[in-house]
């Protein structure tokens, strides 16, 4: 288990780093990330190299046995370098320029800005790639937290490349952009522009294909920085920190790229879903990556500094919410920051070891979970131990939340709300697009899947023809890759799978619909799921409420679960169940509130046997497993009794009937009681 933090010792006199290293190694720390904002003390000036502290700091690291995971630096360039090349700045849709002062003030696509950089790599890579105290390579730092988007020159030239290569000709982009719409048809690539500052609404095919451009640019600059290492000697792992669903860059594009996931998390202490939220996270980022284990890269030891109130963690939730990362396939454990800044944006930030030193909750916390991971047993490495697939898609998550739709749709919102349902019943879940949907899962929850590829559609379509259950929200298989709409109305692709023909959104003015009138049969257990149980029982007719939309559809094969009970839709299907092939698909056609994402989540349940990582868990206590791992978390203000067979993993001692405190965990060795799900022989990946 690597445990450690970002180390920044060119913010500090020399003689504190003696005591840095021989604090650390009472913390526990094995690992602190060196050098990640230090490019103008690397390079005070063109063509000015310093390395003899880097050198010194590095040895002194090693000789306590500390590891270092090696950055590159170029996530902040010092002032010298927007002064001589003003045109390495970003600007805004305005044309406005981004000026230094801060961080990630320069333009991805800038060639001078890459060209810099790569001088800076290449220099470390050569000094430091074969230093037996560089055991990982860090690249730049978190791409594109601060500037979403860039509308520069740089961008602007690179954009009508990256378009000519992939369009090839003008005539195709125009057809995929659909210009004929509002005379915005382009006879040579050099009339783009980025969607700068503009009337009215840009063409939503050019934003959605802006927004992919923007990802690979990023993408582009670790790749330039990646292949500068490996040129140089490096044979390290390469990675970069993510920051979980960050909608600027599109992940599952990167993770192919990565030797190893890393990931920065911040919960948010005042936010009542801040465990949902996390696990969410936790779980994305390790589905990144099937079967190879994650690192949490970032997180609090207490309160951060960039939210209006910045509470810190009560006692114990820093134990409890790294045993959630652990749980969900994470094999190291870090923070921002080992030493609290005096000066700077970030001085109020917390750290492993604050300012008030040693004598603090912070520092026994930090030192209490170093030596508790640090007698951890080797952890197993994530398998295929979820049966629930959701679907999390970038592309579709820049589509479907473009202006000028039937109703605004919060898709991160609305897929966590889908998300929490599953995770409050105990269930395991991976976070995929769908084109990674295989017959590895027996459920599968498409919510709000609005952009469909043909390729996602054939991969769901086979998913349930091979026996797997499929779930898909509303807002679903409406528009192609281009944002367009195909020929045949909406639900082309997945209708005839899902028995049903779609006649209308039925966009609703506020939060919610009116009732759901539950039917017979599948809907009286629907009724009494969503009052919390999970076996069938007749109560009679319940009716629940539905968001966003009450589309129109009419089911030609399919089972009526639920109907609308008023307005425009009433009487139509609301829930609808179709067997196809040797599975089934079900299709919702509205937003259910709380108590009704609860019944249709019981229902698909009960129809495809996914049943929790531990049953009966009290209320606020959650459990994922990795391999024969079960971690077990009571996030709760009480203590919960849980009963779990198997042994302890700390302590070796049988289990049974064990009693949690508030925030307390149980790591338990608990053998599946059938073969795990085997990982597809192509998505199979050694670390």
């Amino acid at each position: 288990m690597l445990y450690g933090a970002d180390y920044n010792p060119d913010q500090w006199p020399e003689d504190v780093w003696d005591e840095d290293v021989r604090l650390m190694r009472e913390a526990g720390v094995n690992i602190v990330s060196l050098g990640i904002f230090a490019w103008s003390r690397l390079q005070p000036a063109e063509g000015e190299w310093d390395f003899d502290w880097l050198d010194t700091v590095i040895a002194k690291l090693h000789a306590g046995g500390i590891q270092v995971n090696l950055a590159t630096a170029t996530a902040s360039p010092p002032p010298w370098v927007s002064a001589q090349y003003p045109e390495t700045l970003p600007t805004d849709e305005s044309g406005a320029s981004y000026w230094p002062g801060s961080r990630q003030h320069f333009a991805p696509s800038s060639p001078t800005y890459r060209r810099l950089a790569g001088e800076l790599v290449r220099r470390l890579a050569e000094r430091y790639a074969r230093h037996p105290a560089v055991v990982m390579w860090h690249v730049g730092n978190e791409f594109g937290c601060h500037l979403w988007m860039d509308y520069s020159d740089a961008a602007r030239d690179a954009y009508r490349a990256w378009l000519r290569e992939g369009y090839g000709t003008i005539d195709a982009l125009n057809a995929a952009w659909g210009t004929s719409f509002w005379s915005q048809r382009y006879d040579h690539f050099d009339e783009i522009f980025p969607p700068r500052l503009a009337p009215y609404s840009h063409n939503p095919s050019s934003m959605l294909d802006f927004r992919r451009f923007t990802s690979d640019m990023l993408l582009e600059c670790y790749l330039m920085e990646r292949g500068i290492l490996i040129e140089a000697g490096a044979t390290q792992p390469i990675t970069t920190n993510f920051m979980g669903p960050f909608k600027p860059a599109d992940y599952s594009r990167w993770a192919p790229h990565m030797d190893v996931i890393a990931d920065d998390c911040y919960p948010d202490p005042s936010n009542p879903n801040r465990v949902r939220d996390a696990a969410f996270q936790r779980d994305l980022v390790r589905s990144l990556k099937p079967g190879v284990p994650w690192l949490l890269w970032e997180q609090a030891t207490d309160a951060v500094n960039w939210r209006p109130s910045n509470p810190g963690k009560k006692p114990g939730v820093l134990v409890a919410e790294t045993a959630q990362s652990i749980a969900r396939g994470a094999d190291g454990i870090m923070f921002f920051q080992w030493r609290q800044s005096r000066a700077g944006s970030e001085k109020f930030h917390s750290a492993m070891l604050p300012h008030a030193g040693t004598q603090t909750q912070t520092w026994r916390a930090v030192t209490d979970l170093g030596a508790r991971l640090g007698a951890l047993p080797e952890l197993p490495p994530p398998g295929r131990d979820a049966r629930t697939a959701l679907i999390f898609d970038w592309e579709n998550w820049w589509a479907v939340e473009e202006r000028d739709h039937p109703t605004q749709v919060d898709y991160l919102a609305l897929v966590l709300e889908w998300y929490g349902a599953l995770h409050a019943r105990g269930i395991q879940v991976d976070i995929v697009a769908p084109e990674r949907v295989d017959a590895g899962y027996d459920l599968v929850i498409a919510p709000a899947l609005y952009l469909l590829r043909d390729e996602g559609a054939e991969a769901l379509r086979s998913f349930v023809e091979d026996g797997g259950t499929l779930l898909a929200g509303p807002f679903t298989d409406i528009v192609d890759q281009h944002d367009q709409f195909r020929a045949g109305g909406f639900l082309t692709q997945l209708g005839p799978l899902l028995g049903v023909r779609f006649e209308d959104f039925g966009a609703l003015p506020g939060a919610s619909t009116g009732g759901m009138g539950v039917g017979a049969g599948v809907g009286a257990q629907i009724a009494n799921a969503a009052g919390g149980s999970v076996v069938s029982v007749r109560f009679g007719d319940r009716s629940f409420g539905g968001r966003l939309v009450a589309e129109s559809v009419h089911a030609e094969a399919a089972e009526v679960v639920a109907t609308f009970g008023d307005g425009l839709a009433a009487g139509g299907p609301a829930l609808t169940r179709n067997p196809h092939g040797l599975g089934e698909a079900w299709y919702v056609a509205t937003m259910p509130d709380t108590e009704g994402l609860d019944a249709v989540v019981s229902a698909v349940l009960a129809a495809s046997g996914v049943r929790p990582v531990v049953e009966n868990l009290p209320a606020g206590v959650e459990a994922a497993r990795r391999g024969d791992l079960v971690t077990v978390v009571n996030h709760g203000d009480e203590s919960a009794e849980i009963a779990i067979e198997g042994t302890d993993a700390e302590t070796g001692a049988p289990l049974g009937v064990r009693v949690l405190a508030p925030q307390g965990v149980l790591f338990a060795l608990s053998r599946l009681d059938a073969e795990p799900h085997a990982l597809p022989r192509e998505s199979a990946l050694s670390s």
